[in-house]
């Protein structure tokens, strides 16, 4: 009898390792840092929890940098200027501030929401190419995914949309843009400021996105049953937190040591939900985004517990007295909850509000990593300070 022949995965960090995931077979050592969305006041909140992480000295040991909508701005700046920080011997950037906070505020500091919404409708061009203009003139420049750390200069950075067309998640990095049904071009040259867009782009309003390619790029493989035209030609693209609102498959199915940040809303009961289209399919989307990151959180949550995954979670409406850390920095859950109540817009936010939500995911970051990643840091001891003005308590 004939031995199978055994097929070799060409996607060694997407779909095909999700059957052996719960046996953590697949998983190696390493410490992956996931980023959620939430447009602006995500992009802010995760700012403050990697200010922490850097002063922990955990940033030169991620392996990997998972971000979803909003917050792939941060950490397509991060990544954009990784080979830039100025690391000491105890594994802290002291230019952190100058290379991450910095942009994230002059970026705080634009609407750019309304403005393309309404010329996306009213002009030529489309809503998410102006998008994609405000990020490459603020931020990105002319740099692709190309200008990312390599895995040799630092963490793998995966920024993910969704495949409107496929209904998979695409991820965006320097090594390759794979969706498991589509197939992989190797070494993209896609703009950053449109891969951010995509990743970024809440339906309805600023989706889709769309991204051409070049159907000789993918790596031919038969088992990628839409690796066609169009599906080859140009990609259309949603929210990555449409699939996955956590940023946790990139880093999940490949680490041991994951640390969440989640700056997500949580829906709030409605007792008399409006009946026109527009607000009722915005409740529906609201519906189906709470359940997945509910879901999501559970998944994870779960597998800290097991001791199949190890690491840390913190959410922006995260209550902190239940880390139960000696001496956190003061943070009173109806402050906090308030802060996270902050809109999801991609419009301008006042400076106080922008250094509370930094100072907020600052606050619940150390008081998650000192209770359950302490292992991973040298010092634990409690901060007296919050980085920026405007104290949360």
């Amino acid at each position: 009898m004939s031995t199978p022949a055994t097929t070799v995965n060409p996607f060694p960090d997407t779909h095909a390792e999700i059957v052996d995931e719960e046996s953590g077979k697949q998983a190696s050592e390493g410490i992956a840092l996931c980023l959620s969305g939430g447009g602006y006041r995500a992009m802010l909140f995760h700012t403050g929890a990697i200010v922490r992480l850097n002063e922990l000295g955990l940033l030169p040991k991620l392996k990997r940098v998972s971000s979803v909508s909003g917050d792939s701005i941060t950490a397509g700046v991060l990544g954009l200027n990784w080979k830039k920080l100025n690391f000491d011997a105890n594994g802290r950037a002291s230019n952190l501030k100058e290379l991450l906070v910095a942009p994230m505020q002059t970026m705080a500091n634009q609407t750019i929401d309304t403005g393309s919404v309404i010329g996306g409708v009213l002009l030529p061009g489309s809503v998410s190419g102006r998008i994609t203009s405000h990020y490459k003139n603020i931020l990105f420049g002319d740099a692709t995914l190309q200008d990312l750390p390599s895995d040799a200069e630092g963490p793998r950075f995966v920024i993910t949309a969704t495949n409107v067309q496929s209904g998979a998640l695409v991820r965006m990095s320097r090594p390759y843009l794979a969706d498991y049904r589509v197939g992989m071009i190797k070494n993209p040259k896609i703009s950053l400021a449109a891969a951010v867009a995509a990743s970024s782009a809440f339906p309805p309003i600023l989706s889709p996105a769309e991204i051409d390619v070049n159907p000789r790029d993918f790596v031919p493989d038969p088992r990628c049953d839409l690796q066609r035209e169009p599906y080859t030609d140009t990609m259309v693209l949603s929210d990555g937190g449409v699939y996955d609102n956590l940023g946790l498959e990139p880093a999940w199915k490949r680490y041991k040591t994951i640390l969440v940040s989640d700056g997500g809303g949580q829906m709030q009961p409605e007792p008399e939900p409006a009946g026109d289209w527009a607000q009722h399919a915005k409740r529906i989307l609201d519906i189906v985004d709470n359940q997945v990151r509910s879901l999501r959180k559970r998944q994870l949550i779960d597998s800290f517990v097991s001791g199949l995954r190890s690491g840390a979670y913190w959410g922006i409406r995260t209550d902190i007295s239940r880390y139960q850390v000696s001496e956190p920095l003061d943070a009173p859950q109806e402050k906090t909850i308030e802060i996270a109540n902050t809109p999801t817009r991609l419009k301008r936010l006042p400076e106080a509000r922008q250094h509370l939500l930094m100072n907020w995911g600052y606050a619940v970051c150390d008081a998650a990593m000192r209770k359950h990643a302490s292992v991973f840091i040298a010092d634990t001891s409690p901060k007296a300070n919050f980085p920026f003005e405007s104290a949360v308590g």
